[in-house]
């Protein structure tokens, strides 16, 4: 606890995914000599003057309020976030700024969640494994006072009300992992072996307290452990490639082409570890690797912010940069309220 309070890991997490965010908005969907083009060498990517995020903050700050709602309320237990998480993410699907190029999976899960007779796992889009699942999810690395329980069932539930694909579930929980341990100063040359280890050990548990019966959805397994095992298995293997890639990609490659272009949640966690990795010391410069890449550029770039953020601190980014970003008031606190 002294370490997250000492460097202000949240604040420093939040204020790097929103960074991330707004780098990598104006490069989404453009090819890495486009970007270059229009952008002059990806060293020297500018922070745009209207520092304007995505979706992707605007749902992490959705998520941050219901986790504080729920709180507030109590112990962190799957039906009050369940109910806070709902009641912020129709609020966002709903909001005049919402016009962020929303992801589609997310917008038409949080149709569906507008109908409060339904029990959220019926929105659920069981299919999908899109980023959209844990470019969200760096809060529950950061919350102070979870178990280990409450914080990897608690990943997962709020990628479940959208994304209900394992994959999506095994993604988040580990993005949280991620951050959670970056934040009480794990070392980041063991990273990706930690990371290995939790996912081998959690492999089959499947957290039905958090999910209740959202792996029969699926209709193609024959339990729950088979359910949740086929996610961990494919992050398993995506972490196997960024353990390859973090020894042999060269910076001034692009980082999608070692570990994927991110659109999908296995991806988006990798790519945005690799260029966090490749300048561990450097956050501005891993920012600008990630949104100078030929896939999902915003969500790549929000989660190296957010794992630079945890691992430094606040101080990781210049105020020049910082105090124009869209959200400011609300991203700071959050961090506050975390850091204290």
């Amino acid at each position: 606890m002294t370490t997250l309070v000492h460097k202000q890991a949240a604040t420093g997490a939040l204020t790097g995914l929103a960074l991330g965010d707004a780098l990598g908005y104006p490069t989404e969907f453009d090819d890495v000599p486009t970007i270059l083009a229009e952008h002059g060498p990806w060293r020297e990517l500018p922070l745009p003057e209207r520092a304007f995020v995505s979706d992707d903050t605007q749902m992490t700050l959705a998520l941050g309020r219901a986790v504080r709602t729920a709180m507030d309320r109590g112990l962190l237990t799957p039906s009050r976030l369940a109910g806070t998480l709902r009641e912020e993410f129709v609020d966002w699907y709903r909001s005049p700024e919402n016009n962020r190029a929303p992801g589609r999976t997310c917008m038409k899960a949080c149709h569906l969640l507008e109908d409060g007779s339904r029990p959220w796992q019926d929105a659920s889009q069981i299919h999908s494994k899109g980023c959209g699942a844990n470019m969200r999810v760096a809060p529950l690395g950061l919350v102070p006072g979870l178990s280990d329980e409450q914080r990897a069932g608690a990943a997962q539930l709020q990628a479940a009300l959208t994304h209900g694909h394992p994959t999506a579930l095994a993604a988040s929980d580990l993005t949280a992992h991620a951050v959670r341990l970056l934040a009480q100063g794990a070392e980041p040359t063991g990273l990706v072996g930690l990371l290995r280890s939790y996912a081998l050990e959690n492999r089959s548990r499947y957290h039905e307290r958090w999910l209740g019966d959202l792996w029969r959805r699926g209709a193609q397994d024959a339990s729950a452990e088979q359910f949740i095992a086929r996610g961990w298995d494919e992050c398993l293997a995506i972490l196997d490639r960024l353990r390859h890639a973090v020894r042999t990609v060269s910076p001034e490659t692009d980082p999608c082409l070692a570990t994927g272009e991110g659109w999908i949640a296995e991806e988006a966690l990798a790519t945005g570890l690799l260029c966090f990795l490749l300048f561990v010391d450097e956050p501005l410069t891993a920012l600008r690797r990630a949104a100078c890449t030929a896939g999902d550029s915003d969500s790549i770039a929000c989660l190296t912010g957010a794992f630079a953020g945890a691992y430094l601190g606040a101080e990781a980014w210049p105020a020049e940069w910082a105090d124009r970003v869209e959200y400011r008031g609300d991203l700071l606190t959050l961090g506050a309220l975390w850091d204290a």
